[in-house]
């Protein structure tokens, strides 16, 4: 038996697939990544993607910080309390479970301490999720047609 590297020893095959390369093709879908290395969820994200061989665009928000255009893109599709993660530190230390906030006032926030987004924050084309949700990640990996138009 030769295993997915060109050995003999079944001991180096693996059942994941390899990663493709940074080419994409017209068949791939344009997936965003918002988040951060630290961050569970967004490594699962990245994860998520990589077995099913979509090549991924990760940003790094603790070296590249969300643009306001960009966060509005998320604030306009899924709300600033969407985006709003109520289990970080950076929640708690700032006592914003006592405050009573507008959304603009939510979107400051973020803006001005992004550890408070929910993440990871995902992007296809005009779709966003916010949070883990391989459930629509994975019916933007479907064909469009689905089963019954092939």
């Amino acid at each position: 038996m030769v295993s997915v590297d060109g050995t003999r020893s079944p001991r180096y095959a693996t059942a994941v697939p390899a990663p493709l390369g940074s080419t994409k093709t017209k068949r791939m879908p344009d997936i965003q990544v918002f988040g951060t290395d630290e961050s569970q969820a967004t490594r699962g994200a990245i994860r998520f993607f990589r077995e099913r061989r979509v090549v991924v665009s990760f940003v790094d928000l603790r070296k590249r910080p969300m643009a306001p255009t960009e966060l509005r893109r998320f604030t306009e599709r899924l709300g600033a309390r969407a985006l709003l993660d109520d289990t970080t530190k950076a929640y708690r230390d700032g006592g914003l479970a006592h405050l009573s906030m507008t959304d603009s006032e939510v979107i400051e926030r973020l803006l001005r301490d992004q550890r408070l987004l929910r993440l990871p924050l995902v992007r296809h084309g005009h779709e966003v999720s916010a949070g883990k949700a391989e459930a629509t990640w994975a019916a933007w990996l479907k064909p469009a047609g689905g089963p019954a138009a092939r």
